[in-house]
């Protein structure tokens, strides 16, 4: 039973992203985000349980990129398709066939997410860190916005062309070449330092939103959103590795 451990992390990873899929469906934004984190929870330490067994293999990986694709790609896209079913349309989107096609294109992203997973198990350059923006990174960036903005993105400041500008951007960064480190330690790996300074900005962020929090009263949703921003900090750091000095 032990041995089987690794494999029911994944599928707890898999059901959780099912349950966020319902969630986001069902408006329940909030609930669909703790989903994707409990997702993204079983996710990290499947791989490692499986190492530390040896128990590692082609089942798990593909296991694991099918879990993936539910959590981290169809359930961030579930809550993007109800959120452009309340977003501020502009004046030359206001008919009803953009109103009934636009949430659709959410699920590009889901597509983007499902190349983005294939593309990982054969890209031979992705063993240590990674070639485009990690699909639970992806994911926990758009709940985490959705759950703790939705407010200001239905709102007369942000619209439906917004949207779908901000989710193919997204998107890309999926399936970008652009490097991204991984949070995962290992020795001689020269990011080891930029992944030190990233953990100290994200402990940072939060307890700065976490103060700010408790101030307004709003402790959750502040923490949300320096969780938001922390993903952002994380691409905007891959973006500027490419113009610093290679130190070898």
């Amino acid at each position: 039973m032990i041995f089987n451990l690794p494999n029911l992390f994944t599928c707890s990873n898999l059901i959780c992203g099912c349950i966020a899929t319902y969630c986001a469906f069902h408006h329940g934004h909030t609930l669909a985000f703790l989903f994707i984190l409990g997702g993204a929870f079983f996710d990290f330490f499947d791989g490692m349980l499986a190492r530390a067994l040896g128990k590692s293999g082609r089942f798990g990986i593909e296991l694991d990129s099918l879990a993936d694709v539910v959590t981290f790609g169809v359930a961030p896209s579930a809550m993007i398709f109800t959120l452009f079913n309340h977003v501020a349309y502009p004046q030359f989107m206001a008919s009803e066939l953009w109103f009934s096609v636009m949430p659709f294109t959410a699920f590009l992203m889901a597509a983007a997410s499902a190349l983005r997973l294939a593309k990982f198990n054969i890209d031979e350059r992705q063993h240590v860190d990674f070639i485009g923006l990690p699909t639970p990174a992806n994911a926990i960036f758009w709940a985490a916005l959705i759950s703790s903005s939705e407010a200001w993105l239905t709102g007369p400041h942000f619209n439906a062309f917004f949207l779908f500008a901000f989710m193919i951007l997204s998107s890309w960064l999926l399936v970008c070449e652009v490097p991204m480190f991984s949070l995962k330690f290992k020795k001689n790996n020269p990011n080891n330092g930029i992944k030190k300074v990233f953990i100290c900005m994200v402990i940072c962020i939060l307890v700065a939103c976490a103060v700010i929090g408790v101030i307004t009263g709003y402790v959750w949703h502040e923490l949300t959103k320096g969780a938001a921003i922390s993903i952002g900090v994380y691409v905007l750091m891959g973006f500027v590795r490419i113009f610093l000095p290679n130190k070898k």
